[in-house]
C-alpha cells in the first residue's frame, strides 16, 4: 500500500517541485502570466471538452455526483460563515476555505489515485468548482458587482460543448479530437509546473494564523462530507473525489482574486501557500484512507 501511496503522490509533487526549482534559481522572476492565461483560455477548456466527449455524462444518473460537487463547495462555505475568527475581513476568509485546488492538484492527484476511466467525473468537478468560483465566489469579493463573471469562463462553455456534442462524437473528424486531447494533455503538467513556481516566489507570513485557518477548512471539509453523503446516493468512485475534494488545499486563484479586488490580498496568499504546503501531510492520509475504507 505504501509504494502505490507513493506512486499516486509523488508524481504530482514530484512535477510542482520541478517548478519551485525552476522559479528559485532563477535570476529574474518568472512571468507565468502569459502561461497561466493561456492554460486557463487554451488548455483547461481543451481538456474539458476532450474528457466530457471521451467520457459522456448522463445527467439523469450523474445528477447526485453534480449536487455533490455544489454542497462540497457550499455547505463548507455556510459552517465556516458560522465561526467568529479574527484579524482577516469576512470574505477573506469565506472564499479561500470554499474554493479548493480542484485544478492544479484534484486532477492529477484523482486520476492517479483513482483511474483514468473516472476523469469525466472528475473534470464535472473542476467545472462545477470554477463555475462557483467565477460566479459566486467573484460576487462575495466584489460586493455583488461581478456576479455575470462567470460567462467569461471558457471552461464552463468547454464543458457545454462537451455534454452537448458527447452523442455525436462519430460525426467529428478525428482530426480534430486528437488536436484538441492534445492541447488537453498540456494542461495537467504545466498547472503543477505553474503551482511550484508560483510557490517558489511568495512567503509564508503569519504562520501560526495561517496554519489555524487551514485546519479550520480541513475541520469543515470532514464535517460535511460524512452530511452530503448521507444525503445523496454516491457510489464508492464518486464518494472518494467527494472525500478528497473537500480535503484539498485552497486554491492560488483565491488568491489572485483577492489581489484583483484588494481583499487581504497578503493574508490570503500566506493561507494559500500554507495550504499547499500542509498537503504534503494531508493530502497522502486523505488519499490512503479512501483507499482502505471506501
Amino acid at each position: 500500500m505504501i509504494i502505490t501511496l507513493l506512486n499516486i503522490v509523488l508524481p504530482v509533487f514530484a512535477i510542482s517541485a520541478v517548478g519551485f526549482v525552476f522559479g528559485r534559481r532563477q535570476l529574474r522572476v518568472p512571468q507565468m502570466d502569459f502561461i497561466n492565461h493561456a492554460n486557463v483560455v487554451v488548455f483547461c477548456p481543451a481538456l474539458v471538452f476532450s474528457a466530457l466527449l471521451d467520457n459522456p455524462v448522463n445527467l439523469l444518473q450523474g445528477w447526485p455526483l453534480i449536487a455533490a460537487g455544489v454542497l462540497a463547495i457550499l455547505l463548507p462555505g455556510l459552517l465556516l460563515a458560522l465561526i467568529p475568527v479574527r484579524g482577516i475581513s469576512r470574505r477573506a476568509f469565506l472564499v479561500p476555505g470554499m474554493f479548493r485546488n480542484a485544478g492544479n492538484i484534484g486532477i492529477p492527484l484523482m486520476m492517479l489515485a483513482y483511474g483514468k476511466g473516472l476523469l469525466g467525473d472528475i473534470v464535472i468537478l473542476f467545472v462545477l468548482s470554477n463555475l462557483l468560483h467565477f460566479s459566486l465566489g467573484i460576487f462575495l469579493l466584489s460586493r455583488g458587482t461581478g456576479r455575470w463573471m462567470w460567462l467569461k469562463n471558457p471552461n464552463v462553455w468547454a464543458s457545454v460543448l462537451g455534454v452537448t456534442l458527447a452523442a455525436y462524437q462519430d460525426w467529428i473528424p478525428m482530426f480534430f479530437r486528437t488536436s484538441v486531447e492534445l492541447l488537453g494533455q498540456i494542461a495537467i503538467p504545466l498547472m503543477l509546473f505553474s503551482l511550484g513556481v508560483r510557490l517558489s516566489q511568495d512567503r509564508v507570513t503569519q504562520v501560526g494564523f495561517a496554519f489555524k485557518i487551514n485546519l479550520l477548512y480541513l475541520l469543515a471539509g470532514a464535517l460535511c462530507f460524512p452530511l452530503v453523503v448521507w444525503m445523496l446516493p454516491l457510489t464508492a468512485d464518486w464518494m472518494r473525489l467527494l472525500a478528497l475534494s473537500v480535503m484539498l488545499p485552497p486554491a492560488v486563484l483565491n488568491y489572485l482574486l483577492c489581489e484583483q479586488y484588494k481583499v487581504e490580498p497578503q493574508t490570503v496568499a500566506s493561507i494559500v501557500l500554507l495550504g499547499n504546503l500542509m498537503s504534503v501531510v494531508t493530502i497522502p492520509l486523505v488519499v490512503y484512507l479512501t483507499l482502505i475504507w471506501i
